[in-house]
């Protein structure tokens, strides 16, 4: 296994990794705070060049790999957890998908301005009542001629209040239940559509979050991305390769929290030295350091996977990795930023100190892209497959 990056993936870690602390350093207070948003994140985004890292050259994309794309939103999670998710939203379960799915004349009218930053890009999958049971969600889109008209609401929408361009799944077919759902490209201005609320949330602030309505919300016919009733297919075929990249803002947070616990039990003095001396504190920055370099390697073994798995089938390799690097990354991003707050001590509590930031943002990684108990179902499910199989089970 060769764990080297190449030169391509290393210098959009290194150039995301300088842009982050540079430009979106000197904003993390005023983005938590105020969860305020910066109005020109997206263009600086595309002048760095990282909207379209998995995406064709022709529509503007780097043509590039899924680890391009994870070490992307790793970097920029180790200085704002919350724009980093934010550009997840856009590039990777907006953009992505259309770039995976879409057809030639849908990816030449809407990847364009997505990668260049001058469009802003969301998916619409959850519903208040269609979380982890997505299968059940209660969106409808019914055909009329040219167009379809949408009408429901989804719910927990990352950039859902800024967007431009949204994915949005909805039942074509209710009476076949997970068989009667497609997806369809909305764009802010149809009729029909409307942002209810922006959310307020205690942890990734600045990434704008809303429950989006659609009352006979009229979308062209030619909107449909993929085939009517095989909505199941577009969503199934992201999902892996979001887990694996949101995995990777995991990464980044855990290292964050890593850095200042080292920095800081090295400046803290009590009796007499500093506390990175004392064998409690020292067992908890080693533990730290291996949870996260576990995870770590995790994630990018299984964006590496997930560049050349095939598409389609009952199961896959991928889908058990991706499941199992997410949930693995998530959980230690918030043990690890929760060991930061006990080594931090009661200044770790104080909204001064960045590290409580970070144990606010990690929770969302172990909720958001399936809960963590949603994801071990999957890792079991894809373990027992081939026994239940052999076994006579269906």
């Amino acid at each position: 296994m060769d764990f080297q990056l190449t030169d391509e993936q290393r210098m959009i870690q290194e150039s995301v990794r300088k842009w982050a602390v540079n430009e979106l350093g000197p904003l993390q207070e005023k983005i938590d705070e105020e969860d305020w948003f910066p109005p020109d994140f997206f263009k600086k985004c595309a002048e760095i060049g990282i909207l379209g890292i998995t995406m064709d050259e022709k529509y503007g994309g780097l043509g590039g790999d899924v680890l391009m794309q994870t070490l992307a939103i790793e970097e920029m999670s180790r200085v704002c957890p919350a724009l980093a998710m934010t550009y997840a939203a856009h590039s990777n379960l907006c953009a992505n998908n259309i770039h995976k799915n879409a057809n030639e004349a849908l990816k030449e009218k809407y990847l364009p301005p997505l990668i260049a930053g001058e469009k802003i890009g969301a998916l619409a999958l959850t519903e208040p009542n269609a979380g982890s049971d997505a299968m059940s969600l209660r969106t409808r889109a019914m055909k009329m001629g040219d167009k379809y008209i949408l009408n429901g609401s989804k719910m927990f929408i990352t950039n859902g209040p800024v967007a431009d361009t949204l994915l949005v799944y909805a039942k074509t077919d209710p009476d076949r239940g997970a068989k009667g759902i497609s997806a369809f490209i909305v764009e802010k201005d149809f009729p029909g559509f409307s942002v209810s609320r922006k959310l307020k949330k205690c942890g990734m602030r600045g990434s704008p979050t809303a429950e989006l309505t659609f009352e006979d919300c009229e979308v062209p016919a030619e909107n449909l991305v993929g085939e009517p009733n095989q909505g199941v297919h577009v969503m199934t075929s992201g999902l892996d390769i979001e887990r694996i990249v949101l995995a990777g803002g995991s990464v980044g947070m855990a290292q964050q929290a890593l850095d200042y616990s080292i920095r800081y039990s090295v400046e803290r003095e009590q009796f007499g030295q500093p506390i990175a001396g004392f064998q409690m504190i020292q067992q908890k920055l080693a533990d730290m350091y291996a949870r996260t370099e576990a995870a770590r390697l995790l994630v990018y073994r299984a964006a590496v996977v997930a560049q050349d798995a095939p598409r389609g089938g009952k199961g896959t390799e991928l889908t058990k990795m991706a499941a199992a690097a997410i949930l693995f990354a998530a959980e230690t991003a918030t043990w690890v930023c929760d060991q930061g707050i006990q080594i931090h001590g009661g200044y770790g509590y104080c909204l001064e100190f960045p590290v409580q930031k970070l144990w606010r943002d990690a929770k969302l990684y172990e909720i958001g892209a399936g809960t963590s108990e949603i994801r071990r179902m999957i890792i079991a499910r894809e373990l027992t497959r081939d026994e239940y199989a052999r076994k006579g089970y269906r």
